[in-house]
């Protein structure tokens, strides 16, 4: 608008908070003011209404709860705007980034299988005494309708990967298409899933050695030095390796099959006499009691999928379209193994051996051989392969806490490393403090962890229909291939809930276990992902004591309280925007405020080349409107001189030192060029 004969610009500077960067506002002085504002007028008067010469930072007439502190602390001071041109030099490192995640890509459907397969096809250690306890006789139908309904998880599990291929699932299927809250519960759910995964190995392992040796100390010992060993192998920088994974898997799968060609003969020699009679023995007196314990066995026998949450855990390394083939390949012989072995072990041993024995494999196998040899090759492989559970078990949890780290949600401090080895080793002494807790209150029980277990690793299961209902509602427009009908998704949770009602039903006191432990993971992570809204709590609690004011010991408190808020509030984060709508941004600023806690906010827009491109009429207008509806946070608007692609957006990143975990995006479309794991980032409106 240029000016005319009654009117005129002038150029004023807004007293700003110190180290913060100047900005010129303008502000219209009319010569007339009796008369009417012209059009132009209004609209400008609308986009300035407040921002004008005042003292201090942004005022407000809202008394501040606290009593020593005055209205400004709430405030972080006004947002800047910035035009930035990213350098060559940028460009490259962004397409390195690139480079890396395309690189990452190279598991096929037979590696991708070996790295979960150990855990998925190796718990039959503790899966078949777990469900012979509950359903006896009928162990093979339980188990055969167990693993049969994971059919309904597959697509579920397949649509989810091909929308959002990220490493940390189902975590990071919920932080993209809910709140963050949401998320921290399933984040939760999972680091109780891995650690009860490694715990049921400890047990498992140790009672295989107690059968098989004559220990001249308790059991328990051996799974306390299990969780010993598996924590001292990642502290020495070792790590998960695909074709270490194929060679368990393969000493397994070889040890299974000899185990089930000697059962067979032995079978074929005796005939049906131990089939039949335990047959007799294990008869239910009525129809309903034979129901009844079918579905307990097929409540626990749930146990015999455990390890396919992990699977797309590692979905950033699989090659595309290699993920339903990988989770075929790990479900079939699930559910061969599984219904196959329970059989041969019905029509070879006494059906009291089968129901009192945790280490029902190898008495299997000291039985069908006259020698001691398929005994100790099964309780050797039983050692190796539980020990690889407990690894995965143990990495996986390493690999989940740097992600919260990374997201800002527990301590910075779980990143830090060994200087040699390189190892995450708070992480680890965490997590293994954790198991031998878990271990240890539960009286070291297989029984008890294996039903605790259960429990856990469907609460994690079921995040998955869940988790795709909400990318359906919320993400509707994410493409992905294939599309799951409503219906399975919905049988896949109603299947979750009867299977969840039923574990309970069988023992609540493990329910009881299993509700503890939750609460005390969950409220650890909920208190360190609002660490200054935990401050802001116990300022208040300070500022309300007036002797807290006056002691030596504890007056200096509220300075180190309001300085430690203010640090953890000055961390940014990023929102890429593509329109200047303001309920578009509304929404994008709205979700920052609800689930970050920051009060340095940077909206992004890319402009294209600057010489013939423009950003949005209303986006800066916007822009300064926002931040005055947020006071609590500066809200920075940066143009970006460049097309928006995945490469410059990682440039953008290593400008402004954010992760891109950290960078917010809209949900793209149909029409994107581009993949979402391209760009890193987080997804958080339709």
């Amino acid at each position: 608008m240029a000016p005319n004969d009654h009117e005129k610009w002038i150029a004023i500077e807004p007293p700003l908070r110190l180290g913060q960067p100047s900005r010129t506002h303008s502000v219209l002085e009319l010569s007339d003011p009796d008369g009417p504002p012209t059009f132009r007028e209004s609209q400008f008067d609308i986009i300035l209404r407040r921002q004008r010469p005042a003292p201090g930072l942004k005022s407000t007439t809202l008394p501040s709860r606290f009593l020593h502190l005055p209205n400004e602390f709430e405030f972080a001071g006004w947002g800047t705007r910035t035009m930035v041109a990213l350098t060559p030099e940028e460009h490259a490192r962004g397409q390195a980034t690139l480079s890396d995640v395309a690189g990452s890509k190279i598991l096929g459907q037979v590696m991708g299988s070996g790295l979960a397969g150990n855990d998925i096809l190796g718990g039959i250690f503790y899966t078949l005494p777990a469900v012979a306890t509950v359903a006896g006789v009928y162990s093979p139908i339980s188990l055969l309708i167990a693993t049969s309904t994971f059919f309904l998880w597959r697509p579920v599990m397949a649509e989810l990967a091909s929308a959002l291929p990220y490493k940390g699932a189902p975590y990071a299927y919920l932080l993209n298409v809910s709140s963050k809250s949401l998320s921290i519960v399933g984040a939760s759910l999972l680091l109780l899933d891995f650690t009860a995964t490694t715990v049921v190995s400890a047990a498992t392992t140790a009672s295989y050695i107690a059968g098989a040796v004559a220990l001249p100390f308790p059991s328990f010992v051996i799974g306390i030095l299990y969780l010993a060993l598996v924590g001292l192998i990642p502290l020495s920088g070792a790590k998960g390796s695909a074709r270490i994974a194929i060679g368990m898997l393969m000493l397994h799968m070889m040890t299974m099959t000899i185990l089930a060609i000697a059962t067979i003969v032995h079978w074929g020699k005796a005939g049906n006499t131990q089939l039949h009679a335990n047959w007799v023995a294990g008869q239910a007196p009525s129809p309903s009691a034979v129901i009844h314990k079918i579905f307990n066995g097929v409540c626990l026998g749930m146990l015999a999928l455990t390890g396919f949450e992990d699977v797309p855990a590692y979905i950033a390394y699989i090659k595309p379209g290699r993920f339903p083939k990988v989770l075929r390949n790990l479900h079939l012989p699930a559910i061969v193994l599984n219904t196959g072995m329970v059989l041969l072990v019905l029509a070879t041993l006494p059906l009291e051996v089968v129901v009192s024995s945790a280490n029902v494999l190898s008495v299997l196998a000291d039985t069908v051989v006259g020698g001691p040899w398929l005994r100790v090759l099964v309780v050797t492989d039983a050692i190796i392969v539980l020990c690889g559970v407990g690894l995965a078990g143990i990495i996986s949890a390493c690999e989940m806490l740097e992600q919260l780290a990374q997201d800002r949600i527990i301590p910075a401090a779980f990143l830090h490393t060994l200087p040699y080895t390189g190892s995450h080793y708070i992480a680890i002494l965490a997590f293994i403090l954790l198991s031998g807790v878990i271990y240890g209150s539960s009286g070291a029980s297989l029984v008890v962890v294996s039903k605790m277990f259960t429990l856990a690793w469907l609460f994690v299961i079921m995040l998955f229909p869940v988790s795709l209902l909400l990318l359906k509602f919320n993400r509707g427009r994410l493409p992905r291939v294939p599309q799951t009908s409503l219906w399975v998704v919905f049988g896949a949770l109603g299947t979750g809930l009867a299977m969840l009602g039923g574990n309970i039903a069988i023992d609540p006191k493990t329910a009881g276990y299993f509700v503890a432990y939750f609460a005390a993971v969950l409220l650890i992570t909920w208190s360190t992902q609002n660490k200054a809204g935990v401050i802001r709590w116990l300022y208040w609690a300070y500022d309300q004591s007036p002797a807290m004011h006056t002691w030596r010991l504890t007056r200096s408190w509220g300075g180190r309280l309001t300085r430690l808020m203010t640090r953890l509030r000055k961390q940014p984060v990023c929102v890429l925007a593509k329109s200047d709508e303001i309920n578009y941004l509304f929404r994008m600023v709205q979700y920052v405020r609800q689930n970050e806690e920051t009060s340095c906010l940077k909206i992004v827009h890319f402009i294209g080349d600057s010489s013939k491109v423009d950003a949005p009429t209303e986006m800066e207008a916007n822009a300064k409107i926002l931040d005055e509806a947020f006071p609590e946070m500066s809200i920075d608007l940066i143009l970006v001189e460049g097309p928006f692609h995945p490469a410059s957006v990682a440039a953008l990143a290593h400008r402004l030192q954010i992760p891109r975990s950290l960078m917010f995006i809209s949900c793209p479309g149909d029409a994107c060029p581009y993949t979402i794991d391209e760009f890193g980032t987080r997804i958080i409106t339709l």
